[in-house]
């Protein structure tokens, strides 16, 4: 299926396993340009590796890969410069501490928040006025 986003690029955060490596190698299927991150530096270059291997650059994209945490402003900021002008974003940045969520602290429930929420406004104000400027964004 052709999805019509060939050619353009994306930043997919928390990319090194798990559903946002799934969502980088279909983005990469498709022929779109990544910038990855995560907070692991081995697994995330692993997941470059991998996505190279499998979609070489001749085929339309390419792959580059940024270790941060991208709940912090030094991991977006590092993020963003490496891809200040994404058309496709993939806000991802794990998930709330495993188990019965009746039992989480309130500390649990702000980082929860902070990392699945909060993040992804940052990166959304971040982006969005390119992505209305160059009239796609997704």
């Amino acid at each position: 299926m052709d999805l019509g986003i060939r050619g353009k690029t994306a930043l997919v955060c928390a990319a090194s396993k798990g559903l946002g490596k799934g969502c980088a190698l279909a983005l990469a299927r498709e022929g779109v340009s990544l910038v990855i991150t995560a907070r692991g530096r081995e697994a995330l270059e692993a997941t470059a590796a991998e996505i190279r291997r499998i979609f070489p650059a001749g085929a339309g994209a390419s792959v580059v890969a940024i270790a941060g945490d991208i709940t912090t402003a030094q991991g977006r900021a590092a993020a963003l410069a490496a891809c200040p002008s994404p058309d496709i974003l993939v806000n991802n940045a794990g998930g709330p501490p495993p188990g019965d969520f009746r039992n989480w602290s309130r500390e649990d429930w702000v980082k929860a928040l902070e990392a699945n929420m909060l993040t992804p406004i940052e990166l959304i104000k971040a982006t969005v006025d390119g992505m209305i400027a160059r009239k796609f964004g997704r």
